[in-house]
């Protein structure tokens, strides 16, 4: 059979496995197989499979992952993150809508901790959501501000997509990591916009609370030093050259397991519930990261991507053309796909036809990392917006926290737009 038909036909059994709702990276190792199979043979693609696992997880910046990855969990088992979202209510409260900004702030900082857009969510939510509540906030827009406040958590370092869009496209994980910090302040800005303007329509959606002293500020923000020192450590370390990204991640997970012991808020329950959290969610990238290998052989082998590509140039697309086509796709991959198995499903084709239009990696990986995060809060498969809903199910419906969330994806399409507009600059 010819090449190209092979993988075409992988594709779309690789998409209807998907829809079929198989994990994304055993469709990935299953596809990829019977791919090769197709066009090499039983014996190459029994090769490739007893070769590419190994060369896909044995990669020294890809230990980074589960070593971040401990960082968070334990910063969080231990109580580090506990009062960032306390931190930043009494900074933020005086503003229209200041607790629904001080939760997506808190989500900024614990963000600089997890690298998890689910586990920002989750764990802002279950503070920021009742004090809210309590203070008469539209819990569509408390809930909203929560979703999406979540999705930061995979722009500012330590992100885990970052990671494996620079190992993918071999680039500098150190300058995906300083994009990554301005891109997601700039998202933590547009989305404080977007809570004014729900506040200038009706300002009664978000009544105004009562501010606090500069004492109150300065004492809460005290009682957070150990998590402010984490991050000051690790991403000061990271940009100074002091570390490589794996060193800091191992050095954040040291650090973080020695405050946790410090301040006596880390039981032997707690770090033994980190390191099975972090092994549980190693285990699941590793296996999509093995397909994406796999995958990415079978890509090249059957010439998809060369086809593609010629296909855009016969378009006459050009480079803007060709950019509004994959965030076009990445937004509907994101209704139906999570993050990571998105990103390491599309790379192969889109990375060769990038590449040839002069785009810069870098800020292809920037306008990725974010195209892939609104998939986090957008229907019918948002995940924030689901870990919103299990946190607050007692006094909130779904489909009010999907409707909370219009302003802020209003808010991602004008950063995407403005992405696009200044892409001259990079």
């Amino acid at each position: 059979m010819d090449p190209i038909t092979v993988g075409l036909l992988a594709l779309v059994g690789l998409l209807g496995l998907i829809a079929l709702r198989v994990p994304i990276g055993v469709s990935l190792i299953f596809v990829s197989f019977l791919g090769i199979c197709g066009i090499a043979g039983l014996r190459p693609a029994m090769s490739m499979l007893s070769n590419i696992p190994y060369t896909s997880s044995a990669s020294w910046t890809l230990s980074s992952i589960p070593m971040f990855l401990l960082m968070g969990y334990i910063a969080y088992h231990s109580g580090l993150t506990k009062g960032l979202f306390e931190a930043a209510r009494v900074w933020w409260s005086w503003l229209p809508g200041g607790l629904a900004i001080a939760s997506l702030a808190g989500a900024s900082g614990f963000a600089a901790v997890s690298g998890s857009s689910v586990a920002c969510s989750a764990a802002i939510g279950r503070i920021a959501i009742p004090e809210m509540k309590r203070n008469n906030y539209d819990l569509r827009v408390a809930t909203g501000s929560v979703a999406a406040g979540g999705t930061i958590g995979a722009l500012i370092p330590p992100s885990i997509i970052l990671i494996l869009f620079g190992i993918q496209s071999n680039s500098s994980i150190n300058a995906l990591f300083m994009g990554g910090i301005f891109l997601g302040l700039a998202s933590l800005l547009f989305y404080i916009m977007a809570v004014l303007f729900v506040w200038w329509r009706k300002p009664e959606r978000l009544p105004m609370v009562e501010p606090y002293t500069m004492g109150d500020r300065w004492k809460k923000t005290l009682e957070i030093w150990p998590v402010l020192l984490l991050i000051c450590a690790v991403l000061g370390g990271l940009f100074g050259g002091i570390f490589t990204a794996t060193e800091a991640g191992a050095f954040g997970a040291f650090m973080a397991l020695a405050l946790g012991l410090l301040r006596r808020s880390l039981s032997w329950a707690d770090f033994k519930e980190s390191l099975v959290d972090t092994i549980l969610a190693s285990g699941a990238l590793f296996i999509i990261a093995i397909g994406a290998g796999l995958f990415t052989r079978l890509v090249a082998m059957s010439g998809l991507s060369r086809e593609v590509g010629m296909l855009v140039e016969a378009m006459g697309l050009g480079t803007t053309g060709l950019l509004l086509i994959i965030v076009l796709i990445y937004i509907a991959l994101g209704m139906f796909l999570e993050p990571i198995g998105a990103l390491l499903l599309t790379l192969p084709l889109f990375l060769p036809l990038t590449t040839a239009h002069g785009i810069d990696t870098i800020w292809f990986g920037l306008l990725v990392a974010k195209l892939l995060e609104i998939g986090m809060i957008t229907p019918p498969v948002g995940l924030n917006v689901f870990v919103i809903h299990s946190v607050a199910r007692d006094y909130v419906k779904l489909e009010q926290i999907f409707a909370g969330i219009l302003p802020f994806l209003a808010a991602d399409i004008a950063l995407v737009a403005a992405m696009l507009l200044t892409r001259g600059l990079f």
